[in-house]
């Protein structure tokens, strides 16, 4: 059973940083990555790291100020800087997995920034 345990998550002030982690468990995974859904907006993809290869996709929006980062097989690091009160969202950690191709998600973390 796969499980992806996020953390990181929390208020900081424009311009600030945050780090999220997400522990993954139960699988081999071929992509992982994080996406965000702010209130009244659809869930869209922020930043992905292929296993293989470790080629790495942003959103336009985030792009030099968040990176996204696997320091192993079972985890995957957001760091956010620069942040923007724009940035506002439930952050969720995505996986697909290498043999059942199934889309998994994290139970997400709350992001803020406001001043």
């Amino acid at each position: 059973q796969v499980q992806l345990v996020e953390s990181g998550g929390g208020l900081v002030q424009p311009g600030g940083s945050l780090r999220l982690s997400c522990a993954a468990s139960g699988e081999i995974f071929s992509i992982m990555g994080w996406y965000r859904q702010a209130p009244g907006k659809e869930r869209e993809s922020v930043a992905t790291i292929i296993t293989s290869g470790g080629t790495t996709t942003y959103a336009d929006s985030v792009k030099g100020r968040f990176t996204i980062s696997r320091p192993n097989a079972r985890m995957v690091y957001l760091q956010m800087n620069s942040l923007k009160p724009e940035d506002t969202a439930v952050y969720y950690c995505y996986t697909k997995g290498i043999f059942t191709r199934r889309d998994y998600w994290g139970q997400g973390t709350q992001v803020t920034v406001s001043s």
